[in-house]
């Protein structure tokens, strides 16, 4: 017998116990057997203080995962035990008095240690060595008083032991439980630090803490990148919740840190850590990998947590300036495209003076020249090159020049006039004036 019981004992540092069985197991139990129980409870509720220290030591001694609490206060280990025997040794006497309080208790132990982050296979462990721990003291208590009467104690053993199975059972779901509401909990907090750092309203005093929290250096460079998929313009946003994955992807190897990610009413962000040399954005837009009619800006990079919110700015300025079409903008790339959508109403008046003569013309012929002018512009002044990239001579582009300069009374050699045609030109593509 007392190799059956010290066998149970050395089972405990096994596999991780499961949920019992949703069927109930066949008590062996007869009113003598359980006689004999019942007095060795009583026996072990008269000496629950020494059973106490004993399963304090057997943790300290045994479960890693328990000496800093013990360590920490081991009073208040001393009570959480004492009051889990206390209320399952007297469900043993008592079941049909003790069985919910008993369950409320291995319900309270299941969530605490979740909060403080005790593994659940060292809960459950905890639990398998309590109950080993008062089944060899009903088994040394029925011997010493009647060594015949353990053949009867065998007959409750299976019912002792199912019922720590159940405490075990319930234990693991009230932990995770527990768990999975710490998880919301710090999900939502992150998400609402993230939100107030983007926007710019987080405060001073937290900026310790949200390093730590997002595992972020509270002084280090950083860019903001923001992604709007579809057509511009208003629309459905990302809502408030988590983003299910990101709406555009970084290669493995792509320079910077793993992006962080938060949802927007227009757009979603990235918090991009910056740990490279100036040129790393260049580096990094040109690694996005952009899906066709997405559309993506990357603002200039700033200096520590308290300027995301001016990153994100940028970044909003960077994804206007990005074309209805899609693709990738940098702003560092694109200031004067950022110049015009940072202020569409003066943007809007230039275009309107610039450009307006050029619409009392046929819509087609005045594309042509709107097209052979932006052609022009980005051939860096070259009829040559522009007459290449429009499939004519060069001799008319430049009759196409002269006409534009007859209309609205510019002269493209005047570098005044050549600047605010690029800006007219901007406007009216960026925000079709």
């Amino acid at each position: 017998m007392p190799q059956v019981v010290r066998s149970r004992i050395g089972a405990l540092h096994g596999p991780s116990p499961v949920p019992p069985l949703p069927h109930r197991f066949r008590s062996l139990a007869d009113r003598e057997s359980v006689e004999v129980l019942h007095r060795a409870a009583r026996v072990l509720v008269a000496s629950l203080p020494a059973l106490t220290d004993r399963l304090v030591e057997a943790l300290y001694a045994q479960e890693p995962a328990y000496r800093a609490a013990i360590d920490s206060d081991r009073a208040e280990v001393w009570q959480e035990v004492h009051h889990s025997l206390r209320h399952n040794v007297g469900s043993l006497i008592q079941p049909r008095e003790f069985r919910e309080s008993a369950h409320r208790t291995s319900r309270w132990i299941g969530e605490i240690r979740a909060e403080q982050g005790v593994p659940l296979d060292a809960v459950l462990h905890a639990f398998r060595m309590g109950g080993a721990m008062v089944w060899q003291d009903l088994v040394d208590e029925t011997a010493r008083r009647d060594p015949d009467d353990i053949r009867l104690l065998v007959h409750v053993a299976a019912d002792v032991w199912n019922f720590v199975d159940e405490h075990c059972g319930v234990v693991a779901d009230a932990y995770r439980q527990a768990e999975r509401r710490l998880s919301w909990r710090r999900e939502n907090r992150q998400r609402l630090m993230v939100a107030a750092l983007l926007d710019g309203t987080a405060r001073i005093a937290d900026l310790a803490e949200a390093a730590e929290m997002l595992g972020l250096p509270e002084q280090g460079r950083y860019a903001v990148l923001a992604v709007a998929v579809g057509p511009r313009g208003p629309g459905p946003g990302a809502g408030a919740g988590a983003i299910a994955r990101p709406p555009v992807e970084l290669p493995v190897d792509a320079p910077g840190a793993t992006p962080l990610w938060h949802p927007g009413p227009d757009a979603e962000f990235a918090i991009l850590p910056l740990t490279g040399p100036p040129g790393e954005l260049s580096e990094l837009a040109a690694a996005l990998d952009v899906p066709a009619g997405t559309r993506a800006g990357i603002g200039s990079a700033v200096e520590g947590l308290a300027a995301l919110g001016d990153a994100r700015r940028l970044a909003e300025t960077a994804l206007r300036a990005c074309p209805a079409s899609g693709g990738t903008v940098l702003l560092d790339e694109h200031l004067p495209d950022a110049l015009v959508v940072s202020s569409p109403a003066l943007a809007g008046a230039l275009a309107d003076r610039v450009l307006g003569p050029l619409d009392r013309l046929d819509p087609a012929d005045r594309d042509v020249i709107v097209e052979t002018l932006t052609a022009w512009l980005d051939a860096d002044g070259s009829a040559q090159r522009a007459g290449a990239r429009l499939y004519c001579h060069r001799n008319t582009v430049l009759n196409r020049l002269r006409r534009f300069e007859q209309l609205t009374g510019r002269c493209l050699t005047r570098p005044r006039d050549a600047v605010e045609v690029s800006l007219a030109l901007a406007a009216r593509r960026l925000l079709g004036t």
